[in-house]
Formats: structure tokens, C-alpha cells, sequence
């Protein structure tokens, strides 16, 4: 009977209780055992360790609800600080690793996927001022392909280095003015093209779609590795399904006239998964197309050039670190599409109006011929 699972209660020499069952000598099933210092865990044990289901409640006023294995925190749970942050998410040996939402205690808030505890892949986060960032994260840092929205309206779509704009990129003005160049350190550095507003600049769709992906994969995030290469293979097949779609679906927020970003069920065309790549383009292009103010809408840009050609007044210009060293104004009244289109168009109905006009003048000349030897004919 050594062996068999018992209830009972054990106070230990240092001052713990352990209440609940035993298997031999170790805690094993269902118990409850609270610490001299006031802690309490409250869940399942395999043979004396903390493991499966449960709960534990620090004297500190921190509690955690969820997933545990060999005595860690490890699967999926929620974590409340006695700070008033929380995170709900997955977790590796006592660190957030996988995907996850974190609310920090000045209400910041992050979600998306993490890494030895710190942000690494995709990921939104939302200060509390209102300024909005959508893209990849490398050991806590914007790094690769992203998009900041301010408080003010301003937005820049392009590369960033260590949390600051570095690469190639667009900024968009809240007057509607564009700037399309390269940063270097969070400065603008080298050739750049500015559109004041009401400008035609040019189609954001074949911009986005230009960048070369493939040769920047490393300071992007493209093709991220599957999570549980990274050792995430100890979630459940149930736990994994259950986390990802609950996360994903806060995660997954579109962007809308009331309000930034409101539940909608996706982020793109497909809900992110742990097991699935996450595309920085893809979010980047949503939270551009769905941008409030309408601005930016792939849809309408040719729309825009052709309201813009009264205005093509440009500036080219070019920086070293955030000096600006030349500056070139550049007037091209070029034509949009339409217009050209329009243009073909008159061009061919006047053709075939021409060729009408000497149809119709052939056929009265022989009207006029033969009437002519009708009269002859006659006499």
C-alpha cells in the first residue's frame, strides 16, 4: 500500500503544509501546499513536483493560472503581477516564450510572439500615447520590416535597426506629404524623394511590392521558423490550439474608422498560429489599407494621381545624417493612366470618324455620277 495514493496532510520542519495526495512519501494527484512565507499552490503534482493544472499565489500579491510541468510555469497561462501587469500566453521553464499578451502596469500593451522573455518576431504594441507599431521584434527592439503610426497621424512604413527607422522606407505626413528615402540610425541619410501634399507620388501597392524580400529575410520577418522548433513541442496538441486561437484573435485586430484597431477576427487573411509563419507584409498592408484617415488606401491611388496632376511639384533631396546637403525641385506633368487612356481614346474615334467622313464623301460622288449620265443617257 506504499504506493497507492492517499489524502493527508503533512506539515513539514521549515513551517510548509502540504494538504492533499500522497504516492509514497511524495506529493501526487490533487493538493494544496502553502509556504512559511504565505505562497500557496493549489493543483496538480506528479511525484512531488508541480505538474498539469493549477494555481499559485505569491505573498507579493502576484498570481498565476495556468499550465505547469516539472515545478515551472510552462505551457499556457496567465500571469497577474503585483504591479498590475499581466500576461496571458505561452510559457518555457518560468520565461515567456511563444506567443503571447503582455498589459503593462502604465497600460502599454504587446502582443505576439516572444522569445527567452523578450519580444523577438511579430508583434504589435500599443503605447499609451497612442502611437502604434505593427511589425518584427529582435531581442525586445523593432528590427526588420515594420509600420509606426503616431498619436498625430504621421506613419512610416519601412525598415528599422535596434528600435530605430534604419533602411529604406516611406513617411507620411498627417498634411497628406510624402517622403520616400533611406535612414541610417533613426536620421535620414542619403537620396530621398519629397511629394508635398496634394502631389503625385508614387503607387504605394508597387512600392510595398518592389522590396526586395528575399535578400533582406534576416532583418524581416517573412518566413519566421516554426515556434516549435524552438522547443515548444511540450504544449499540448489541445493547449496549443486553445492558446493560439484565443491570443490570435486579440491579436488578429483590424484597423477601422472607430477606432484604431477593434475585435474583427484577423489581422490578415488568416489567423496567426504557432505553428504558422507570420508575414510583416501582410500586416503592414492591412494596417495601411485599413488606415483611417483613408489616405493610404491601395485601392483609390490611381484615383489620386489623377487628382493630382495640377500638382506634380517635387523635391529631390538628399541627407547625410540627418542634414540636408542638396535639394532639387522637379515639376513633371505627367499624365495618369486615365488620362492617357482617355487620350487613345478621343485619338481613335476622330480616326474612325475620318474614315466615315471619306466613306460618306466616296458614296455622294457616285451619286452624283451616276445621276449625271442617267441625264445624258436620257437626252
Amino acid at each position: 500500500m506504499e504506493n497507492a495514493e492517499s489524502l493527508s496532510e503533512k506539515v513539514f520542519s521549515n513551517g510548509d503544509i502540504y494538504v492533499g495526495n500522497f504516492k509514497g512519501v511524495f506529493p501526487h494527484g490533487k493538493g494544496k501546499y502553502t509556504w512559511s512565507d504565505g505562497t500557496v499552490y493549489d493543483g496538480d503534482w506528479e511525484e512531488g513536483k508541480m505538474t498539469g493544472k493549477g494555481q499559485i499565489f505569491w505573498f507579493t500579491g502576484a498570481k498565476y493560472d495556468g499550465d505547469f510541468s516539472g515545478g515551472f510555469l510552462h505551457g499556457s497561462g496567465t500571469l497577474v503581477g503585483s504591479d498590475g501587469s499581466s500576461y496571458s500566453g505561452s510559457w518555457r521553464m518560468n520565461i515567456k516564450h511563444g506567443l503571447g499578451k503582455k498589459q503593462y502596469c502604465n497600460s502599454d500593451v504587446y502582443e505576439g510572439l516572444w522569445k527567452e522573455g523578450v519580444h523577438e518576431g511579430c508583434g504589435k504594441y500599443a503605447w499609451n500615447s497612442g502611437n502604434i507599431y505593427i511589425g518584427n521584434w529582435k531581442a525586445g527592439k523593432m528590427c526588420g520590416r515594420g509600420v509606426m503610426k503616431w498619436e498625430n497621424g504621421d506613419l512610416y512604413n519601412g525598415f528599422w535597426l535596434d528600435g530605430v527607422r534604419h533602411g529604406s522606407g516611406f513617411y507620411r505626413f498627417v498634411d497628406g506629404g510624402y517622403y520616400f528615402g533611406t535612414w541610417s540610425r533613426g536620421l535620414k541619410d542619403g537620396p530621398g524623394t519629397y511629394y508635398p501634399a496634394g502631389s503625385r507620388h508614387p503607387s504605394l501597392t508597387k512600392w510595398c511590392s518592389s522590396i526586395d524580400y528575399d535578400d533582406n529575410r534576416k532583418t524581416m520577418l517573412s518566413h519566421s521558423s516554426s515556434l516549435n522548433s524552438e522547443g515548444h513541442g511540450a504544449l499540448k496538441p489541445s493547449v496549443s490550439r486553445s492558446l493560439s486561437e484565443t491570443i490570435s484573435r486579440s491579436l488578429s485586430e483590424k484597423i477601422s474608422t472607430a477606432g484604431f484597431f477593434r475585435s474583427s477576427g484577423r489581422i490578415s487573411h488568416r489567423a496567426m498560429s504557432l505553428d504558422e509563419d507570420c508575414s510583416v507584409c501582410d500586416s503592414a498592408r492591412e494596417f495601411i489599407a485599413h488606415d483611417t484617415s483613408g489616405m493610404l488606401s491601395h485601392a483609390s491611388d490611381e484615383d489620386q494621381h489623377e487628382m493630382r496632376d495640377c500638382c506634380t511639384l517635387v523635391y529631390e533631396r538628399e541627407y547625410m545624417q540627418g542634414v540636408l546637403i542638396k535639394e532639387k525641385i522637379r515639376s513633371s506633368a505627367v499624365p495618369s493612366e486615365k488620362n492617357k487612356q482617355r487620350s487613345k481614346f478621343h485619338a481613335k474615334e476622330a480616326k474612325q470618324r475620318s474614315c466615315i467622313g471619306i466613306f460618306e464623301d466616296h458614296q455622294r460622288r457616285r451619286s452624283y455620277y451616276l445621276m449625271l449620265n442617267l441625264q445624258l443617257g436620257i437626252r
